[in-house]
């Protein structure tokens, strides 16, 4: 109740601030300007971004294996990677790029590459290990969200829709919740299913999974009702994204009750004068978990070498390269992100989500949240009206809080009084300030847009974005630096940006369509040679000459294009002269 009472005070108090910024803003939330001040800090960091040049230096062995440039034997510095953890459920795994120690400068990348074919190679050091993988645990609301958006491409809202029918139709667990605990009556059918099924892969000791510090565990983890239930049959009575869900909530719900993964790790050093290069292999040895839930990488090559051992040189070489910015959150990694840093609870991150796309201030392109000129916006206008209402450490302990009032350890009418007169009250009088002058007069705001890269054609300063839901583009280009009613809108035609152009002014830059002796093939009235720009460049074509003609279904093949042996139609062919 009390969680409910704080998001409707901010949301009913703080909602007018960003109504009289007069774009288009509808909304403030607890828990969405928090995670709209994520995706828009995100963006920030890219749009600064400056990419760095570097080298990736490498060697190649007729024994079978390439090794990376790894420092040099003076400085003693050998990289040491940490083992990274796999059990990600906001992205799929995928086999990891091996680079050498970044070079930054080209003559050294030269250099190195000169030094490794003058001295010969051999092997300084090989390091094998056997390294076991643990099961991951069942479900959450929130793996379930992140694990379905990479793996099945199903946003938040969308995962926990399919979810509910699931569980409506008593096919799987309650699942809205932050435990990872099983029942022992599931657990002990887990294990009869994999001993008729995969006796291999039962344990002598099944892994004991912790759940986070702030988990409630009012229910257990979301797992099948019925392990055993025969998935060929299942799929006949269910729509297929609910199948597929299923499928994915039995297959992680099994696997965290397997043997862990065993793979063979091997890891060669290679030195030749001053110059060390290190190699990587692996192999999965047991698959363990890994059967129904694979988050490990592709077998690479197991090294075979020993201690001392000459080495053959095919090739020495680098390649340039560029860092790249800060990849933006998609729905998963969002998710995992407010999991991680304590805004919101399980049953809030799919509806933030989603509000925050309905309320256009992110949008989704290729599978990632960004911002639009709106979002940015309102965000920067809150950083300076709640800027502590953004910060993620201010959500999480008040979310802290809220549980433990949840707990019944605090009295929530006396924290919500409290938290209303001692932060929210004053905050909201400051704010009040950047959007109403003292004088009392209508609500005035500076805006400050975004800057393009369009220069006016008029003044030649950068032009500003100015927000539009209504357009494709969601904005368009005005000069700000003083020139009046200069305005610029994306032309996907032309693929640049050009002032509005009238409707008759447009009929009267297009030189008239001449007519010719050619009969229509259709109504026999006569072609006309019509003009037209495509992709930037100027074309020619026949088309009939009667407007009225030409909205009929019959004249839409009706098109005759120029060609070097004259004038041609896929369907009627080659005009006769």
């Amino acid at each position: 109740m009390c969680r409910d009472c704080l998001d409707k005070l901010v949301g009913y108090k703080g909602s007018p601030l960003v109504w009289a910024l007069n774009n288009g803003a509808k909304s403030v939330g607890r828990v969405q300007s928090a995670t709209l001040h994520l995706i828009c800090q995100r963006e920030r960091e890219i749009q600064t971004f400056v990419p760095q040049d570097y080298w990736n230096v490498f060697v190649d062995y007729a024994e079978g294996f390439r090794a990376f440039y790894n420092g040099t034997t003076d400085s003693s510095q050998q990289a040491q990677q940490q083992e990274a953890e796999t059990n990600d459920d906001a992205s799929v795994n995928k086999e990891q790029v091996t680079e050498s120690k970044r070079v930054l400068e080209e003559a050294l990348a030269i250099r190195l590459v000169q030094q490794a074919r003058q001295y010969p190679h051999h092997v300084v050091q090989v390091e094998g290990k056997t390294v076991y993988r643990q099961p991951p645990p069942p479900f959450t609301t929130s793996t379930l969200q992140q694990a379905a958006g990479s793996k099945l491409r199903f946003s938040p809202d969308k995962t926990m829709l399919l979810a509910q029918k699931l569980y409506e139709a008593g096919l799987i667990t309650y699942m809205r919740t932050d435990s990872v605990i099983l029942s022992p009556e599931f657990c002990e059918s887990a294990r009869r299913w994999l001993e008729q099924n995969d006796p291999a892969n039962v344990p002598q000791q099944v892994a004991k999974h912790r759940s986070s510090k702030t988990a409630q565990e009012a229910h257990e983890a979301i797992r099948p009702t019925d392990v055993f239930r025969p998935s060929a049959q299942l799929r006949q009575e269910i729509p297929d994204d609910e199948f597929n869900l299923y499928v994915m909530i039995w297959k992680r719900a099994l696997a965290s009750q397997c043997k862990s993964a065993q793979l063979r790790k091997t890891q060669v050093i290679t030195c030749s004068g001053n110059l060390l290069w290190l190699a990587k292999g692996q192999v999965i040895e047991f698959y363990g978990y890994a059967r129904y839930w694979n988050n490990l990488s592709k077998d690479s090559i197991l090294l075979s070498v020993q201690q001392g051992q000459a080495l053959t040189l095919e090739n020495a070489a680098h390649e340039k390269k560029k860092t790249q910015p800060p990849p933006r959150y998609s729905e998963p990694k969002l998710v995992q992100l407010m999991e991680r840093k304590g805004i919101g609870r399980p049953s809030t991150y799919a509806p933030t989500v989603a509000t925050l796309k309905k309320r256009d201030y992110v949008q989704l392109v290729k599978d990632s949240l960004q911002p639009t000129a709106l979002g940015l916006e309102v965000d920067m206008f809150l950083q300076k009206a709640l800027p502590d209402l953004l910060e993620a450490e201010f959500t999480g302990k008040m979310e802290d809080a809220l549980d433990a009032i949840a707990l019944g350890k605090h009295s929530w009418q006396q924290y919500l009084t409290a938290w209303n007169q001692d932060y929210f009250v004053p905050a909201l009088s400051k704010a009040k300030t950047l959007v109403i002058p003292s004088s009392g007069s209508k609500a005035a705001v500076e805006r400050k847009f975004e800057t393009s890269r369009t220069k006016c054609p008029t003044c030649n300063n950068l032009m500003s974005k100015i927000p539009s839901s209504k357009l494709k583009k969601k904005y368009f280009l005005k000069c700000t630096s003083g020139c009046e009613n200069v305005v610029l809108f994306w032309s996907d035609r032309t693929k640049s940006w050009s002032a509005p152009v009238s409707k008759e002014a447009e009929v009267k830059q297009k030189p008239p369509a001449q007519v010719t002796s050619y009969p229509c093939p259709v109504c026999k009235q006569p072609l006309e040679e019509y003009s037209y720009t495509k992709d930037g460049q100027k074309k020619t074509m026949l088309r009939c000459s009667n407007p009225q003609s030409r909205q009929d279904k019959k004249h839409q093949d009706v098109a005759y294009l120029h060609t070097a042996k004259g004038w041609w139609n896929p369907k009627f062919g080659d005009l006769a002269h």
